[in-house]
């Protein structure tokens, strides 16, 4: 067996363009003025240790004056190309359609029809689907995922969705963040307090058992606050539940009515709320002051035909902005730079401000960002290297970013190299 020394590394990446930080004082998020102009090395490298942490980030002549007589398992030349990361991807099982988003729900499909499906699948097939998105959202770039239930509704299915997303995580390299959502919707059959019910007093306690046991690694809780869905009463008790027993809050808030939900998650110190299309002034203010994150979802907005959340609003009270692709079945989106370049069009925000939503932000949503989010000394090397000079290029281009990325590197290990990358 090989001994490591300590002037063995793992990898070294060397003279890239550029190598974009992110953060480089150790915040664990950023708001309006942070969010301006990210920190970037021109001409940079940075060294990965075996333990697959950032060792360092800097300069090419002061690493190379620094590390010289290192050795290392993978040298990897990128010059001309970008060091950048990002990666935050909503991801749920699988409608495009002319009525609204309640009227196909209340008329039984939306999340029912999957409801139906997934039901019915088994845990192996749910596994090969998952299997095959994770891959797909790894070779855009994304390296940290949170993966929701919520197509089950019920005890045995949601405990098998989440069975299934253990399973990935242990399997994939992706970064996976678990999120228990079996308040989706009002199942079939049941009323809303009936619902409730089945949650806090049979579901919770049996994911409880699992945690405890080892089987299962869960670390949110979600509940779709929504009129004709969970409302705020019932929204309240379920996530105080969940909080009770160490899970962290971050769930569905005021996207189709104003129902006082971001309200609401600042009250129980909610880590973060997604959608947010509906939120009030009021909500925003209360928000900024409990640094509860905004997840919010372009593609949500733009396939639904919703308004578009404030971000604007968001920044300029203080809030910490982050971003999702909330993929599910009416949001079929993959790919993160989709995501960002979206919300620069359609929500105003500059490549700056999206990045850095994508990234240190989406990482806080999870309660990772200090370990993720951010090309710092000390975190995971969770990174991609990008054929291009400069990284705008990979949010300012509308599609084709697969032909840019050339590597996918997860805790320094390359996890995907793309041979077929043509320069910008």
């Amino acid at each position: 067996m090989s001994v490591k020394h300590e002037n063995d590394f793992r990898l070294f990446v060397k003279n890239a363009k550029q190598v974009v930080l992110v953060c480089n004082g150790g915040e664990r998020f950023l708001t309006k003025d942070g969010m301006q102009k990210l920190p970037v090395v021109e001409n940079g490298s940075l060294i990965i240790g075996n333990d697959g942490l950032l060792k360092a980030v800097g300069p090419v002549d002061a690493i190379d004056a620094r590390y010289k007589g290192a050795s290392f398992d993978t040298v990897i030349d990128a010059s001309g190309m970008v060091i950048m990361l990002y990666g935050y991807v909503i991801w749920a099982f699988p409608q495009l359609a002319g009525a609204t988003y309640m009227e196909v729900h209340q008329a039984g499909g939306g999340i029912h029809f999957t409801v139906e499906h997934t039901r019915r699948a088994s845990e192996e097939q749910l596994l090969v689907d998952l299997t095959r998105r994770l891959t797909r959202m790894l070779r855009t770039g994304t390296t940290l995922v949170e993966c929701k239930s919520g197509y089950g509704l019920d005890l045995e299915t949601e405990m098998k969705m989440l069975a299934v997303i253990e399973r990935a995580r242990l399997a994939s390299p992706i970064c996976i963040s678990s999120t228990y959502c079996g308040a989706h919707a009002v199942p079939r059959g049941k009323t809303p307090a009936e619902a409730v019910e089945d949650i806090v007093h049979i579901q919770l306690p049996r994911l409880q058992e699992k945690m405890t046991k080892g089987e299962l690694q869960v670390d949110n809780i979600d509940v779709f606050c929504e009129k004709g869905v969970f409302d705020l009463h019932s929204t309240r008790t379920i996530l105080q539940a969940g909080k009770d027993m160490g899970l962290q809050l971050n769930f569905h808030g005021d996207e189709l009515h104003p129902m006082n939900s971001a309200q609401l998650g600042a009250q129980l110190g909610a880590l973060a709320i997604s959608h947010l299309e509906e939120v009030t002034d009021e909500g925003i203010a209360a928000m900024a002051k409990s640094k509860t994150a905004a997840v919010l979802l372009p593609t949500t907005a733009y396939i639904l035909r919703l308004p578009q959340p404030r971000a604007r609003d968001m920044l300029d009270a203080g809030v910490i902005v982050a971003l999702g692709s909330d993929f599910n079945p009416n949001a079929y989106c993959c790919s993160m730079p989709m995501v960002m370049h979206l919300a620069c069009v359609n929500m105003r925000l500059s490549m700056d401000q999206a990045l850095a939503a994508a990234t240190i932000n989406a990482a806080y949503a999870l309660g990772r960002s200090h370990s993720h989010g951010s090309l710092e000394a000390g975190k995971e090397a969770n990174l991609l290297i990008v054929d291009c000079p400069r990284w705008e290029h990979l949010i300012y281009q509308f599609g084709g970013h697969q032909e840019l990325i050339k590597y996918v590197i997860i805790k320094g290990e390359v996890v995907y190299e793309n041979k077929n990358t043509m320069s910008y």
